[in-house]
């Protein structure tokens, strides 16, 4: 029994043994397996460093290789860009140079040698400019002539071989107009002048934009400057946008020495040209070198430029805005820009005596001076101690050209009484008519600002011939049955005891027609023919001109083996022609040997052998209907107070009446008339007479409707007159009344009149809804009822009572009673519904 146990044990022992031995194999797997293993994981981890590595090292390479590509195309760019500038400056000179050989006259610049001596001398001056400059364009070229002229021609050909590159900075200013472009800087209360040196310091800079606006609480002046790296300013194609209180500055690069030191050289106005005053014409390739011409210009003050882009055309003048004084004419010409000489000094701004009063321009002073004081930006300030100071301060003032002064009294401790400005109403865009458009301050005591003065250009003497002129000798051709001094029986007067002393000037590009007369004038000068291109508006004065250009279409002149003549009319009325106005034949000999000019002037007696019928289309009228705020309504109640108006365009030269207008149901079942076919109203009590508002009639009156319509439908007649209609007389009972409804009396024998007269009339119409007093309003334009409480039961129309008697419901009414019947349905359907569910899921009761 013992060795069978023992043998048991045995046994045990055995498989403990070979267990423990299987357990030993099976954790020395494990052990060389996690080894193996970590070996793996370690060997793995060395390869994922090393990719990262050598990713790390990719990308390095992969960013500085980037960087060298962004530097190589920005050195391309650059490079691209400078070779850009480099063909404009060549095609710049080549047509400079261009100019220079079609301009040079040898033959007569052999007498003007006497201050050069030799050629050694020409030679040195420029090699003295070539080596300040560093930067010489050399072309080659050859003559060959004898003698003086030789020499001459050595002259000329250097000074076309040799042309010194050099530029300055400069600025060109535009004011109350903005252009788009990439501001890359902006910078708060920074004087203007600050804003312009950032600008001129900064390279990248090509435009800076400086505004101030007002504070509203107090007059204060709160500015902001924009510098910008690029600009549409540079682009003729571009149009600027009109922005208030805003300079804008555009730098430019003109090669000239000539150029001032004051913040900007010119005041540049988009699409505008001064027609008919050029002195001389040049052409070339940029607007910087128009503008440099002017600048350099030596036979007469350049005064304003004008460049044409498309034609590469650009005009100098001796004349602007102000010495034009009322000849000047700034009409609109896309594609041209015209540009005022800033760099003149003070004794040069005009032709004539510059002087400084308060502008004459039909605002009141004190207005003006308000409007200076608050958007004109401060140049210079000063503590004066009169006025005279001031003005004498604008007079000598150097930094920049003074345009006006405002003198704010005797001064007061140490605050500054004188305010300098290089503005005036010329360099508005709006002219005059944006004093009238200002709003004072909030905080306005209601003092004046003070004086305000600008300068003014007197005429120059007539014994005097301005530079560049070429002199006239003026011969009348008059009959010799009148008397030569200016009377009623002189062909130079008319049946008005107006009489005309005409004379021409000629010069190099225009013929210049100026009339003096012994009263003063209205009406219009143009040239036979063309009195839409070639004409001047003269208003209530007595000395006029009118610029004939001898070149292109718009005057017509005529030439002939150096004789150019035109027909000039003098025209009292803006439309038609009549017997009083005179009709003149004027003509320049221009003789190329001996460069005398002449001209002649033939009155023509009798204009009833011209047929001249110059009328626009008549603008189409409208009938706008106003409530007491002056605003446009289209649904009313019943007797609110209306404003019934009938408008035609304004600027036109017509006058209007209406007749025959009649009230309709927009049915048409019912038709009232409320004016007469003489103009007259028939009731004024419902519709009152029409009476003149500017270019528009208008009638107050209460609103009414139709019994069986709310729409009324107005229909008038409307006839025109040339200039202000005739009212109509009426007569209601024993009173009379005028009414604006009657055509203006014809003038006999009047065929303009007459055609007038003859035109179909113009019927024009307008509806509006007239609602009760107790319906809803449709719209927020309600007008609300003069009465007290808004509401009534009646509405008196004169001696009649209309009572409103079961008004028929409102659709909003009928809407809500429907959704409340909708409601009261499935309410009871609801409770229907659940009383029977309710019994049905009830138990069964029990009987005990």
């Amino acid at each position: 029994m013992k060795k069978s146990i023992r043998k048991r044990k045995t046994r045990d022992d055995d498989f403990s043994q070979q267990f423990s031995e299987f357990k030993n194999e099976i954790l020395g797997m494990f052990k060389e397996f996690k080894v193996f293993q970590t070996d793996s994981f370690t060997a793995i981890r060395q390869d994922i460093s090393s990719v990262k590595q050598q990713l790390d090292d990719i990308k390095t390479t992969t960013e500085r290789l980037t960087a060298e590509n962004i530097m190589f195309d920005t050195k391309i760019a650059s490079l691209t860009s400078t070779v850009n500038k480099t063909q404009e400056k060549v095609k710049s000179l080549e047509s400079d140079v261009h100019i220079l050989q079609s301009s040079v006259n040898f033959s007569a610049s052999v007498e003007n040698l006497g201050s050069i001596t030799t050629y050694d001398k020409i030679i040195a001056e420029v090699q003295e400019r070539t080596e300040r400059s560093k930067n010489v364009i050399i072309t080659g070229g050859s003559f060959t002539m004898k003698g003086d002229k030789l020499r001459l021609a050595r002259l000329s050909l250097l000074l076309l071989q040799a042309t010194v590159v050099f530029s300055r900075t400069a600025f060109e200013k535009l004011t109350d107009v903005d252009f788009s472009g990439i501001a890359y800087y902006t910078v708060r209360n920074l004087s203007l002048y600050e804003c312009q040196g950032w600008c001129r310091e900064e390279p990248d800079c090509q435009a800076a934009s400086f505004s101030f606006v007002l504070n509203p609480l107090t007059p204060v002046q709160e500015t902001r400057c924009l510098l910008q790296n690029d600009t549409q300013a540079n682009n003729p194609m571009a149009t600027p946008q009109r922005s208030v209180n805003t300079y804008y500055m555009v730098k430019l690069q003109v090669r000239t020495d000539n150029v001032c030191l004051r913040p900007w050289a010119f005041e540049r106005v988009p699409g505008k040209t001064l027609r008919g005053l050029d002195n001389s014409i040049i052409y070339t390739s940029t607007k910087e070198g128009c503008l440099a011409a002017c600048l350099n210009e030596k036979k007469f003050p350049c005064r304003s430029a004008e460049y044409e882009y498309g034609s590469m055309r650009c005009s100098l003048s001796d004349s602007d805005r102000r010495t034009g004084q009322h000849f000047v004419q700034l009409v609109d010409t896309p594609g041209t820009d015209y540009f005022e000489n800033l760099c003149l000094k003070a004794a040069q701004a005009c032709k004539g005596q510059r002087v400084f009063s308060a502008p004459r321009i039909g605002v009141a002073e004190d207005k003006v001076a308000q409007y200076a004081g608050l958007h004109y930006y401060t140049d210079k300030e000063l503590q004066v101690t009169s006025e005279a100071a001031c003005r004498l301060a604008c007079e000598i003032e150097s930094e920049f050209l003074c345009r006006s002064y405002l003198y704010m009294g005797p001064p007061h401790s140490a605050a500054y009484n004188c305010r300098l400005y290089h503005l005036d109403h010329h360099t508005l865009p709006d002219g005059p008519s944006a004093y009238l458009n200002a709003e004072r301050p909030l905080i306005d005591d209601g003092e004046p600002t003070g004086k305000y003065f600008e300068n003014f250009c007197e005429k120059p003497p007539n014994n005097s011939n301005p530079p560049g002129e070429l002199p006239v000798t003026i011969e009348h051709q008059q009959d010799t049955t009148t008397s030569s001094n200016l009377t009623r029986n002189n062909d130079n007067c008319d049946k008005t005891g107006t009489c005309y002393n005409v004379s021409v000037l000629c010069k190099d590009t225009r013929i210049a027609v100026q009339v003096r007369t012994n009263k003063p004038f209205n009406g219009r000068i143009y040239a036979l023919g063309r009195s839409e291109t070639c004409n001047i508006d003269v208003l209530n004065s007595d000395l006029f001109r009118l610029d004939l250009t001898m070149a292109g279409q718009d005057c017509n002149t005529q030439s002939a083996t150096g004789v150019y003549s035109n027909t000039v009319v003098l025209q009292h009325h803006s439309v038609v022609m009549t017997k009083a106005d005179k009709i003149y034949k004027v003509k320049c000999t221009y003789d190329m040997s001996s460069k005398n000019i002449t001209f002649g002037m033939v009155p023509i007696r009798d204009p009833d052998m011209i047929s001249i019928t110059a009328a626009p289309e008549a603008p189409p009228p409208r009938i706008r209907i106003l409530d007491a705020r002056q605003q446009e309504v289209e649904t009313v109640r019943i007797g609110d107070r209306l404003t019934f108006r009938i408008e035609i365009p304004k600027d036109t030269p017509y006058g209007i009446f209406a007749r025959s207008c009649v009230a309709m149901a927009k049915d048409s079942k019912s038709t009232f008339q409320i004016i007469d076919d003489e103009g007259c109203p028939l009731d004024p009590s419902i519709f009152p007479a029409f009476t003149p508002d500017g270019d528009a009639l208008q009638s107050v009156y209460e609103a009414f409707r139709f019994t069986e319509s709310y729409g009324v439908i107005f229909q008038c007649n409307v006839k025109y007159c040339l200039g202000p209609c005739e009212p109509a007389v009426c007569e209601w009972g024993r009173d009379s009344l005028e009414s604006w409804g009657r055509k203006k009396r014809s003038l006999p024998h009047n065929g303009t009149t007459e055609a007038h007269s003859q035109e179909e009339d113009t019927n024009i119409s307008q509806e509006i809804i007239v609602l009760d007093f107790g319906d809803e309003r449709q719209s927020t334009d309600f007008l609300r009822s003069d009465k007290p409480g808004g509401v009534a039961s009646e509405a008196n129309f004169g001696e009649k009572t209309v009572t409103i008697v079961e008004p028929c419901p409102s659709k909003a009414s009928v809407l809500l009673l429907g959704v409340a019947c909708a409601l009261l349905v499935l309410l009871y359907i609801a409770t229907i519904f659940c009383y029977y569910m309710r019994k049905w899921l009830a138990p069964p009761k029990h009987m005990s």
